[in-house]
């Protein structure tokens, strides 16, 4: 029985050294990300993009275990940022293109940090699978936007054949490759988009064949534990 005035232990709290993380939100929030760019066009749309992604670097940055001054900081200056962002994906093309590489920018870093996180807790919980799905969702997010930011200041048409360059063809293209499913219904025309597109299918395999790999294996023996 616990001493009188004494409080139980709540556990590990997210963000904690003791804690992986808590992921749930924001696997929901990329999810949903990925719904709005795979179903709805417009720039108005790209506009609510960048604040869902800038949301899910807050929620991957929140996971971390001690968020002192100097990441607040960096915070205060990523948001501001995004803020002029969101006024240049209504001005020009090469607006919108550096709107699309801070887009990148922001879903690379919420990655790294996931994966950081993740597999710096040697306990492997539902919280941390939550957390690699979140990871593997953004990468291709990351890429879509890296290859629209190619279109936008590239100045020339960024698939062969006349291939429409929309948000949804850049999503579509994105996890295919990413997959390495390769359909070939779109396909990159110029060089930078094919190294990029080449890139992200390296990264998609390493990402499943070692990392994924590796913590469902430790999920699947701590069941068996």
């Amino acid at each position: 029985m616990a001493a009188q005035g004494t409080q139980p232990d709540p556990g590990p709290r997210a963000g904690s050294a003791d804690s992986p993380g808590r992921f749930g939100l924001l696997l929901i929030c990329t999810v949903c990300a990925y719904l709005l760019a795979a179903f709805v066009s417009g720039r108005w749309v790209n506009a609510i993009l960048v604040l869902l992604f800038t949301g899910a670097a807050v929620l991957a940055l929140r996971n971390w275990p001690e968020v002192g001054h100097r990441a607040r900081l960096v915070l205060g200056i990523g948001l501001a940022i995004s803020v002029v962002m969101l006024a240049l994906l209504f001005t020009t093309e090469i607006g919108a293109g550096i709107a699309d590489v801070w887009i990148g920018v922001i879903l690379l870093g919420a990655a790294l940090m996931i994966i950081h996180r993740v597999f710096v807790f040697a306990t492997v919980t539902m919280q941390s699978l939550y957390g690699v799905v979140s990871a593997y969702l953004i990468l291709g997010l990351m890429f879509a936007a890296f290859f629209a930011a190619i279109d936008h200041l590239g100045g020339g048409h960024f698939f062969a054949n006349g291939q429409p360059a929309t948000g949804q063809t850049f999503q579509y293209f994105s996890f295919t490759t990413l997959t390495t499913l390769g359909y070939g219904d779109f396909v990159a025309a110029a060089d930078p988009g094919r190294a990029v597109a080449t890139l992200e299918a390296l990264t998609g395999q390493i990402f499943l064949a070692t990392l994924v790999a590796r913590l469902v294996a430790q999920f699947r023996a701590r069941g068996e534990r």
